[in-house]
C-alpha cells in the first residue's frame, strides 16, 4: 500500500525540472495535509530533486548523480561569490560544466563558448551578449551592473546573469575552491554506494522465534531487522535476544526495541566506528523510516579497503598535514614517521598546531598496529601530553610502540620528538575491524 508521503514524493518527480514547488499547492493538488507535503518536500530536497533557491523558491531540480559531484549550479555560484542575479533567473537550477575567464581579445573569446559554462567577466557588455548567445552564463565581477539589453537577452535565454563585488581572479578562485572541495566529497564512500542489491531478510513481529532460527541457517546471519506490515523498522533479533526463548513465541516478545540503523548518508567510516564499538555483524540501511537493506561487517571491511587503495583527487587537511611523511625504519627494526613541520602545520606563533600534532600521533600509531596485525582499525581515544611546542621547520619523529594487544583492542604509546629533544607522548587506543 502507497502512503501518502510515498505519492507526493512519486508526483514531485514527475514535475518537468524547473517547476516551481509549494506545500500549499501540493496539498490541494493531492488533498493532504501541509504538515505531510512539507515532510515530503524536505525529504525530496534531501535525495537531491529538490531545491530551494535563494530568491526563486523550492524547485524541481536534476538530481546529481555521485559522479556529477564535482559540477555547481548557478545557484549555488551565486552563494558562493556573494552574488546578486540579475537576469535569467530560471535557469539558477542549471549545471555549469565549466567556466571561462574572459581575460582576452573579443574575436578569440567564441571558440571558449558553450552552451553550459560560466563566463566569468567584467563591464564588457559585447562578451557579455556574445556568451549569453552562445549558450553560457555569465557573472560579472567587480561589482558592476548590465545593461537592460543584457538583462533582456538573459531572460529570453533563461541564462543567470550574475553580479559580484569581487575581481576576477577572486571570483574565480572561490569558485575553483568550491569544486575542489567537492572532488574530496566524490572520494568518500557512503552506506548507499557499498548496499548491495539482494533479497532481504526480515522478520514480522508476529514471526515465531523458530522461524527466526530456520532463517539464520538459511542466511548465515544471525542478527536480523524486525519490521511491521509497512516496511517500518520496529526492532531487532539477536542470538543473545532469543537464548532462553520458546520456540513458538512471536519474537516481537524477545526483540530490541529502537535499534541502531544508519542511512544511505552515512559515511563508511561512521559506520565502521558503531559496529566495531557495538560488536554488530549486521545493520540495518533506514530510508524515511523504512528497512531499504542491511550493511555487514564485510560489506564494510571492503569499503574500507577500496578507500585505503584509490587514490586521492582532493586533498584533505589529513593528507597536507602527513603529505610528507614517511616511514623510516631504524636500526632495531621498528618504524617511525619522519617528516618536517612545514608553515601549513603551525599556529600564528610558528609552532605546530595541536590538530596537525594530534594527526601524526594517530598516523603514526596506524603505521604501528598495521604491522602489527594486518587488519583495519578505528582510533577510539587518544591521551596527549605536550612537553614542549614544536617550532615550524624541525625535522621530527614519531616512534610508535604496542603496549597492549588484545582481541578488540590495542593500546599504543607515541612519542614526538627530534634528536635531542622529545615534544610530546600520547596513549592511543584503537579498535580493531575484523571480518
Amino acid at each position: 500500500m502507497t502512503t501518502k508521503h510515498q505519492q507526493i514524493l512519486e508526483y514531485i518527480r514527475s514535475l518537468p525540472v524547473g517547476s516551481q514547488i509549494s506545500v500549499r499547492k501540493i496539498a490541494r493538488v493531492l488533498n493532504v495535509s501541509e504538515g505531510t507535503a512539507y515532510r515530503a518536500i524536505k525529504e525530496a530536497e534531501a535525495e537531491g530533486f529538490v531545491s530551494t533557491l535563494d530568491r526563486i523558491g523550492t524547485v524541481r531540480v536534476e538530481k546529481k548523480e555521485k559522479e556529477q559531484i564535482e559540477r555547481l549550479t548557478f545557484a549555488e555560484v551565486v552563494r558562493i561569490v556573494e552574488g546578486t542575479v540579475l537576469g535569467g533567473k530560471e535557469g539558477l537550477h542549471k549545471t555549469l560544466s565549466r567556466f571561462v575567464i574572459g581575460a582576452m581579445r573579443t574575436e578569440s573569446i567564441s571558440r571558449y563558448l558553450s552552451p553550459g559554462c560560466l563566463m566569468i567577466v567584467g563591464n564588457r557588455e559585447q562578451v557579455q551578449r556574445m556568451s549569453l548567445k552562445s549558450g553560457a552564463a555569465v557573472l560579472i565581477t567587480g561589482g558592476f551592473t548590465a545593461s537592460p539589453m543584457v538583462e533582456k537577452l538573459a531572460n529570453e535565454y533563461q541564462l543567470p546573469l550574475i553580479s559580484c563585488s569581487y575581481d576576477t581572479f577572486t571570483t574565480a578562485s572561490l569558485i575553483n575552491r568550491a569544486l575542489y572541495d567537492r572532488l574530496i566529497k566524490k572520494d568518500i564512500l557512503y552506506v548507499e554506494d557499498v548496499l548491495q542489491n539482494q533479497p532481504l531478510v526480515i522478520l514480522r513481529p508476529d514471526d515465531t522465534v523458530r522461524k527466526y532460527y530456520h532463517l539464520v541457517e538459511e542466511s548465515g546471519h544471525s542478527r536480523m531487522p524486525v519490521v511491521d506490515a509497512n516496511g517500518r523498522l520496529v526492532g531487532i533479533i539477536s542470538p543473545r535476544d532469543v537464548a532462553e526463548a520458546e520456540l513458538d513465541a512471536p519474537v516481537s516478545r524477545y526483540m530490541t526495541r529502537n535499534p541502531v540503523s544508519v542511512t544511505p548518508k552515512t559515511t563508511i567510516a561512521s559506520a565502521a566506528h558503531r559496529m566495531a564499538f557495538e560488536g554488530f555483524e549486521i545493520m540495518p540501511v533506514v530510508k524515511d523510516k523504512d528497512v531499504i537493506g542491511v550493511i555487514t561487517r564485510q560489506d564494510v571491511i571492503r569499503a574500507l579497503q577500496i578507500m585505503n587503495r584509490q587514490p586521492q583527487v582532493g586533498e584533505t587537511v589529513e593528507d597536507v598535514v602527513v603529505r610528507d611523511f614517511n616511514v623510516v625504519q631504524t636500526p632495531d627494526g621498528s618504524a617511525v614517521l619522519r617528516g618536517q613541520v612545514t608553515p601549513q602545520m603551525t599556529t600564528s606563533g610558528g609552532t605546530i598546531a595541536t590538530g596537525s600534532l594530534t594527526t601524526i600521533i594517530q598516523e603514526a600509531a596506524r603505521v604501528c598496529l598495521r604491522r602489527a596485525r594486518h587488519v583495519d582499525m578505528l582510533i577510539e581515544n587518544m591521551t596527549l601530553y605536550v612537553l614542549r611546542p614544536v617550532p615550524v621547520d624541525t625535522t621530527i619523529d614519531a616512534r610508535a610502540r604496542v603496549l597492549n594487544d588484545g582481541r578488540r583492542y590495542a593500546k599504543v604509546e607515541v612519542e614526538i620528538a627530534d634528536k635531542s629533544d622529545v615534544f610530546a607522548k600520547a596513549l592511543v587506543t584503537a579498535q580493531w575491524i575484523e571480518r
